[in-house]
């Protein structure tokens, strides 16, 4: 049994104010092509499908396009909401789509019952359940008290019942305690979301959502794929790629990745203006067409810095510097007696407080003008 393993396309979604949706329709012709040559007996989506609750029309045509293209190559598809999908949408038209392989997970009700698939080695049943909250399972146990996600993750597994002589798919959305994240997760506060991974015994291979980095969470059957696209620049090191999971008798599971390549990539830059700008630094790279945030360690600003590097590198999202004004933390002094200094030696504290440096004699006769001419103006 070969699954494919997918999640977090966050269909929709913006980076620094760029929308990738053109980038995630790239990336999903490419996944459909690693699909072509694996030819799997499943895909999995393990939630974020969208980035949000209420996705935007363009959203929902381009994973409406997708799903058709895998209905139209006859492989089952497993769908569940994540923490950032409205359970209700995802399981819209769940029992029409089950007749053509489509399979949504429904809103949680407190049971789940499995997909069945088989291939020589018998049965492999797939479990589709959606971002969990403590909340959601205290429905529907009782007197039973769950106050964490791992009490509410334990208690859906057991309502369950896992036949443990079949092998067993769980298709979850959660962040498994010593997963590591990136910036482009939300993250609760004092990591009150953590799941145990111990909860997750019953199952031959668990397919996770929600982390965007791929990873392993204690074993090889219990893993993060990321996402296909890199969602912030903490992720920039991150090679994406597709999780192929092969199941054959049970206790014989692995996995391996096949690299996604995406239309643009996301990377980070660093140095003196003068020097990214030159031809030779960047000719031979496709920093010009890729997302790049660069940080300048010019210790003066470059005026319209953005303007000026956006001629060079079309697509770039964040600017910064690292310099002595930006590491300074500099707080002014408690004994400035602002009443007995003059207006221009109030502004030399103020930019050498901000900046961490005395102001050049350029830009002090320019304040001195400027304090003069403004002086002049109330006399």
């Amino acid at each position: 049994m070969k699954l494919i393993h997918l999640s977090d396309l966050h269909l929709g979604k913006r980076v620094n104010e760029y929308s990738m949706l053109e980038d995630q329709e790239y990336i999903l012709k490419r996944i459909l092509g690693v699909i072509d040559d694996e030819q799997p007996d499943g895909v999995l989506i393990a939630g974020d499908v969208y980035d949000k609750s209420v996705p935007s029309a363009e959203a929902v045509l381009l994973f409406d396009w997708f799903l058709s293209a895998l209905v139209d190559r006859q492989i089952p598809v497993f769908v569940i909401s994540g923490n950032h999908d409205s359970p209700e949408r995802i399981a819209f038209g769940a029992r029409i789509m089950d007749q053509r392989g489509v399979h949504l997970s429904p809103v949680y009700d407190g049971t789940v019952t499995p997909v069945p698939l088989t291939d020589e080695w018998g049965t492999v049943n797939v479990w589709l359940l959606p971002f969990l909250k403590p909340a959601h399972a205290r429905r529907f146990c009782g007197d039973r008290e769950i106050a964490t996600y791992t009490q509410a993750m334990a208690f859906a597994v057991e309502q369950m019942g896992v036949d443990p002589a079949l092998r067993n798919v769980l298709v979850t959305h959660q962040f498994v305690t010593g997963a590591s994240r990136s910036e482009s997760e939300e993250i609760s506060v004092g990591g009150s979301d953590n799941v145990d991974a111990a909860v997750f015994a019953p199952f031959d291979y668990v397919a996770l959502g929600h982390i965007h980095s791929p990873q392993n969470c204690g074993s090889d059957r219990v893993r993060y794929c990321g996402t296909p696209l890199k969602y912030s620049f903490s992720e920039a090191g991150d090679q994406k790629s597709v999780t192929v999971v092969e199941l054959r008798e049970k206790g014989n599971v692995s996995y391996r990745t096949v690299p996604l390549v995406p239309r643009r990539d996301l990377v980070e830059l660093k140095g003196r203006y003068e020097d990214l700008t030159l031809r030779s630094f960047y000719e031979n790279t496709t920093w010009q067409e890729d997302y790049t945030h660069i940080t300048l360690t010019d210790e003066e600003d470059v005026p319209d810095a953005i303007g000026k590097l956006r001629t060079v590198y079309r697509h770039l999202m964040k600017l910064d510097y690292d310099n002595r004004r930006t590491r300074a933390n500099t707080l002014l002094p408690e004994n400035a007696a602002p009443e007995t200094k003059t207006p221009f030696a109030l502004f030399s504290d103020f930019y050498e407080a901000q900046n961490n440096q005395p102001m050049s004699g350029e830009q002090a006769a320019f304040m001195r003008a400027l304090i003069e001419k403004t002086w002049e103006g109330e006399a």
